[in-house]
């Protein structure tokens, strides 16, 4: 047997550190040092799943056994009316096996991440600590308010301060009889014995301690500065980046080209907690329970054949749900399970037999932390001779600075030769409910409302079918640009296509289907990757709204993934309906809605999105929305998110409501848009016979497994490539609008798409066409016969076509060209 050496040594005989107490303490505990001002040593639990990969079976049967002994204390009684609350981020995971082992208590955790929307029921400071402002963000305010103990959990008791702090702020607004303090070790001084007796009498409550086992750390006088020296001494010496064992070198693979991470899709239980950070109950535990079998089942089938050694990797605050997987691993593989979890906690790592930490890997904090970049690290992970290890973060730590070629994902691909990612979705309560968004009815869905099968796209949108709404087209242009009138309020009368024109749109989706399959591809593929593993897709009503259905089809096709689906309103000049971002808040978690648009023109929707939300995010306080747009095409180069950036036919900009689910153009209007409205529109019923809105999708998806290869291959080829906007587009529609005399950008309508809207809703002046364009313009040039409008090649067009509407629109009147304005 190998002889076990207390990893506590080299801190105690170089700064005169003494630890003193129960026999099993040293089993329990090793020493290390912070970097740290305002304590010098670290207490290095062995049993916690933090900074030591332990078996996780060990990690949570010290946490119950802990629960066990506060039920034999409080008594059946007193431990059905108690609530747990752990302290983050190192206790979160041991607060949590506490409470199951209390018998099924509900539990909440302290956080260091604010949640925009949730109140605070509370706060407190941690004095010693290198990060110390804790948040209690309960979804439910009454979790803290019942009478009942509070059992407090920390990893460690030593001077007191943090739990006094805690009761002596919840108790001013929930007073109660009874507070237990549960640790896994009790390392009060002498002097701070008696602390917690004078503080119970002071507020008039007994307070109960538990604690695995009893010690005190001696501290020789001039130990702070001692210990700053010798981390200054050794770190000048040391990698800043991951430092990893001689015993254990061999088993790092720092190959070059070394394979990033898998992904492996757990199939969380929806609307299922991740954790306590907004309250655990009884019930979330017992859906977790049902879930952890077939959640681990998918884990093991991702580890590579022949793994002895899989670690399970924690994040920060996020400790209890990959500990569960990690345990249930450990019952079905034959591999030795270990886990741990990364930290915020700066420690010096030494590679010495006596010292509890010995490797050390470091990378940029991935999850936007409120405090700004910084480092974060995992210890005694590198060199310590694991076959692959499991990554588990949360939603909202799974962002491109967790993919990047310093982050957690790349640091752990040099030291095994499989690393698995596991993504937990961010629990978001639901927001506060306030008189307005009570009042927001449910998505309008097929067939009630549009030809789309229900589960294709949810409207949040109101019917307007009963209400006359169209004007002739003269009209409404005279009206919007003597200003009389806003877009928005009216509508035009639907074009109905000729039988002429109606077979170029089947012409022209024949050979563009496969070509707009694979942009949606890459697209869907770039979001997946970049935005949010499980977006909500949020299509911009209703040129977005097809692409929307075709970007869920595929992450369906392609990843097996049921992607809500949203369609709302936005108008040019007023922004987003509010109500539906309300709605969009109190159902998802804003970080994981995509936005959706067909394609880009000038970029002013992207622009007015982009005010919109910002304005929305101050007026509201709701945060998290990302106003980039991700388009199906982006010829302006307006956007990051695109399939392409060609500037081609989208046969779906060929029609209208006839092939985006017979939906009319959105309308608001203040006679019919309330305070508790979203913005309107109409379902025609009766053009049923013309819509060729599924007939579109199909052809689009039925080139799905045609294009896989193409579309994968041309995601990764953007993911490496620059695609900051440039917004060439919209310096090239301020050119044209002077040199045409037009003075208003929003008259000039670049690109293929917008072009077919001019023709088939306003009242065009000319079309100007690049010199050679093809097949792309047949269905524009046929429009432009149709109404009379002249059609002018220009050579160095940066658009395929640009539509322009004259900027002083009468009846009879002439353009600068001296040709007759027709309708």
């Amino acid at each position: 047997m190998k002889n076990v050496v207390w990893t506590g040594t080299w801190v105690a005989e170089r700064l005169g550190v003494e630890l003193v107490g129960d026999e099993k303490l040293s089993d329990l505990l090793g020493l290390a040092l912070r970097r740290n001002p305002r304590r010098a040593h670290l207490l290095v639990s062995n049993v916690l799943g933090k900074h030591v990969p332990q078996s996780p079976s060990v990690v949570y049967g010290h946490g119950f056994a802990l629960g066990r002994r506060v039920r034999e204390l409080l008594g059946a009684e007193g431990a059905s009316a108690a609530v747990v609350l752990g302290y983050a981020e190192t206790a979160t995971g041991l607060g949590h096996c506490v409470a199951d082992g209390v018998g099924l208590a509900p539990y909440l955790h302290s956080t260091r991440r604010p949640v925009p929307g949730v109140d605070t029921a509370g706060g407190f400071e941690e004095s010693h600590s290198h990060a110390t402002s804790h948040l209690l963000l309960p979804e439910n305010p009454a979790l803290l308010a019942g009478a009942g103990p509070l059992v407090l959990v920390d990893d460690e008791f030593s001077t007191g301060n943090t739990v006094l702090n805690t009761i002596r702020d919840l108790h001013a607004r929930y007073p109660r009889d009874r507070y237990v303090v549960v640790a896994l070790v009790d390392m009060r001084s002498a002097a701070d014995l008696g602390r917690l007796a004078e503080f119970a009498t002071e507020i008039g409550a007994r307070v109960d301690l538990v604690a695995a086992a009893r010690g005190t750390v001696n501290l020789p006088e001039g130990v702070l500065e001692k210990g700053r020296a010798l981390v200054a001494a050794h770190e000048s010496t040391e990698s800043t980046e991951s430092t990893q064992t001689t015993e254990h070198a061999e088993h790092a693979d720092s190959r070059p080209g070394h394979p990033g991470a898998a992904r492996v899709e757990l199939g969380w239980p929806r609307g299922l907690p991740d954790g306590g950070r907004h309250g655990f109950t009884p019930g979330h535990r017992i859906r977790l329970d049902a879930a952890l079998p077939a959640m681990a089942a998918r884990v093991a089938d991702a580890l590579p054949e022949g793994a002895r050694r899989v670690l399970v990797l924690g994040f920060e605050e996020l400790m209890y749900a990959p500990l569960r997987l990690a345990r249930e691993l450990e019952q079905v593989v034959s591999a030795e399970v270990r886990y741990s979890t990364t930290t915020r906690s700066p420690v010096l790592a030494l590679d010495d037999p006596g010292y509890a930490i010995r490797t050390r890997l470091v990378f940029p904090a991935h999850d936007d932390p409120d405090d700004g970049p910084g480092e974060r690290y995992a210890y005694n992970v590198a060199g310590a001779g694991f076959d692959a290890v499991v990554a588990v973060v949360d939603s909202a730590a799974d962002t491109p600075a967790l993919h990047a070629p310093d982050g957690l994902l790349a640091q752990l691909a040099e030291h095994t030769p499989s690393v698995l990612l596991a993504v937990v979705p961010s629990y978001v309560p639901a927001r506060p409910s306030t008189e307005r968004s009570s009042m927001l009815p449910e998505p309008l869905r097929g067939p009630a409302f549009s030809s789309y099968a229900p589960d294709e796209v949810g409207w949040l949108l109101q019917d307007l079918s009963d209400v006359t709404l169209e004007a002739p087209t003269e009209e409404r242009e005279e009206a919007i640009q003597s200003g009389g009138a806003h877009y928005a309020e009216s509508l035009p009368v639907e074009y109905q296509p000729s039988p002429q024109y109606q077979e170029l749109f089947h012409t022209a989706l024949g050979t563009s289907a496969a070509r707009i399959a694979q942009a949606v591809g890459a697209v869907t593929e770039l979001v997946l990757a970049e935005r949010s593993p499980h977006p909500v897709l949020v299509s911009l009503a209703r040129a977005g709204t097809p692409v929307g259905v075709l970007m869920r089809r595929w992450a369906k096709h392609r990843h097996g993934l049921d992607l809500p689906h949203y369609a709302v309103s936005i108008v040019r000049g007023r922004g987003i309906d509010a109500n539906a971002l309300r709605w969009l808040a109190a159902h998802h978690d804003p970080a994981d809605v995509v936005f959706v648009d067909g394609w880009t023109g000038k970029g002013a929707i992207t622009r007015e999105l982009t005010e919109a939300i910002r304005e929305f995010e101050s007026a509201e306080g709701i945060t998290g929305f990302d106003p980039e747009i991700a388009v199906l095409a982006d010829p302006g180069s307006c956007v990051r998110t695109y399939g392409t950036r060609e500037d081609f036919l989208i046969p779906s900009a060929c029609l209208n409501s006839t092939v985006s689910g017979l939906i009319s153009r959105t309308v608001l209007r203040s006679d019919l848009v309330g305070e508790y409205d979203f913005h309107g529109a109409k379902f025609y019923r009766e053009l049923a016979g013309s819509d060729v809105s599924v007939d579109f999708l199909d052809a689009v998806a039925a080139h799905f497994p045609d294009v896989a290869d193409a579309a994968v291959a041309q995601a990764k080829e953007l993911l490496a490539t620059d695609r900051t906007p440039t917004w060439e587009g919209w310096a090239a529609v301020e050119r044209i609008s002077e040199e045409y005399e037009i003075h208003d950008v929003n008259l000039v309508k670049p690109g293929v798409g917008e072009t077919t809207r001019v023709l088939l809703r306003r009242v065009p002046w000319k079309i100007l066409a690049r010199a050679g364009a093809g097949t792309d313009l047949d269905h524009v040039r046929l429009l432009a016969q149709q109404r009379g409008v002249p059609v002018e090649e220009v050579d160095e067009l940066p658009y395929t076509c640009v539509g322009l509407i004259h900027p002083k629109y009468t009846r009879g009147a002439t353009g600068a060209d001296g040709k007759a304005v027709t309708a």
